[in-house]
């Protein structure tokens, strides 16, 4: 692919994306798939591009003028300093490139901003989501959506049913990734950015059940839990489960625990991932289940704001209607889970938000209505279960950001039953 046609195809993923719910990653992926034309070097560049544009929406719009696909790609050639010989090349209209510039479209590029941009263009977020988020961060709120642009790391979890950190660490640096421990979770190893995630997925020792992909402040989530064997667990809204996985490995497969998600095509990833990690106490349902638990952790569906570097589009995607619907839905869930947490027993909230509507207005209702239940503090839980500080962020709840801890965006609260 010329350089020109490379433009022309992120525009249209671009234009593909903007009628879609599906994954950036998935899009790209479907994409180039019935394009084989692309070699490798063509699809990383288009792919860099499209994550570039997503994550400088807004200020790549304002600059233009639009947040059409094809101004927000010229804006994106503009920010690498193109020159207009530059831009006539890029933008000829030859073969499969993109079209000529108009005269419309070279006006802007020649034009200067007449004004600061404003909070939410610098933050990169939906303007609607500001009162929300200057609730989050306060005075805080640009340091943490800038911290929210770049590049997640590559997180794992190391299995401990099958491995220890210490072997996978000196396995994985062997085969020459650049790989650190996390410095939270006692589980967790760290790669940079894009190090290797996808030769890690076809490896030996993934293949082997040592590790699984999981962000450190997932990790963190379910070690909070205080699941330990002999216990009852209930992952509730457990999707692919991920958690389950790491639960059932605090708990030594000692006991069971349940599985739940009322969308069974969520679940079927989960008994391959088990067998492979070896967790064999874990039983997937989609039907709600009958009695109580020790443990039941509420992983709420969300918004997904904490995993904007992650899945960048979905800053884009989020709708206030949505926020409204998904808070009843939270609230519904809480209410599920208290039903099935038996007295002296724990019910934890998780979501991997950032916004305080989906996160302590969710436990401040609850708590109005559940007077059987109380706020354990997160940083004593924490201490007790590792004997460890406990990271940033963690007081009487635990609420994890990329510029705080290094991880993705995450809430988690620990509640207990008293009777």
């Amino acid at each position: 692919m010329t350089p020109s046609a490379r433009l022309q195809a992120a525009i249209e993923i671009l234009e593909g994306l903007a009628g879609t719910a599906q994954p950036a990653d998935r899009y790209l992926r479907d994409y180039f798939h019935v394009r084989r034309y692309a070699g490798s070097k063509d699809r990383v560049a288009v792919a860099e591009r499209i994550y570039m544009v997503m994550r400088h929406r807004s200020s790549l719009a304002w600059r233009m003028g639009s947040n059409d696909p094809r101004a927000l790609v010229i804006g994106s050639v503009l920010t690498e300093g193109a020159t207009a010989d530059a831009f006539a090349d890029l933008f000829s209209g030859k073969g499969h490139g993109a079209p000529a510039l108009s005269d419309a479209e070279r006006a802007v590029i020649a034009a200067l901003p007449s004004a600061d941009p404003p909070l939410h263009v610098r933050g990169e977020f939906p303007p609607f989501l500001e009162p929300e988020l200057v609730r989050a961060f306060g005075s805080s709120l640009l340091n943490e959506m800038v911290a929210m642009q770049a590049r997640a790391p590559v997180d794992l979890r190391v299995n401990t049913l099958k491995s220890s950190r210490e072997k996978v660490l000196e396995a994985l640096r062997a085969e020459g990734f650049a790989v650190e421990p996390t410095p939270y979770s006692p589980h967790g190893l760290r790669l940079p950015p894009g190090e290797g995630s996808a030769r890690l997925g076809v490896s030996s020792l993934f293949a082997e059940g040592a590790f699984e992909f999981q962000d450190e402040a997932a990790q963190i989530a379910a070690l909070l839990c205080g699941a330990r064997p002999g216990m009852h667990v209930l992952d509730f809204a457990a999707g692919a489960g991920g958690k389950s996985l790491a639960l059932a490995a605090l708990m030594r497969n000692d006991c069971k625990v349940v599985a739940h998600d009322v969308d069974a095509g969520r679940l079927r990833p989960l008994p391959p991932r088990a067998a492979r990690a070896g967790a064999t106490i874990i039983h997937p349902v989609s039907r709600r289940p009958a009695g109580t638990f020790d443990v039941v952790l509420v992983d709420s569906p969300c918004s997904g704001s904490g995993t904007w570097r992650r899945q960048p589009e979905l800053r884009w995607r989020i709708l206030p209607g949505r926020l409204q619907t998904l808070n009843t839905l939270q609230d519904d869930l809480l209410e599920q889970g208290a039903a099935h947490t038996a007295p002296g027993g724990r019910l934890i909230y998780a979501t991997c938000s950032l916004l305080p509507c989906e996160n302590e207005d969710r436990i401040e209702r609850f708590l109005s209505r559940h007077a059987e239940f109380t706020v354990l503090s997160a940083s004593e839980t924490w201490r007790a279960l590792t004997d460890a500080p406990p990271p940033p962020g963690m007081l009487d709840v635990f609420r994890a950001t990329p510029l705080r801890t290094g991880t993705d965006g995450f809430f988690t609260a620990v509640l207990r039953r008293h009777r």
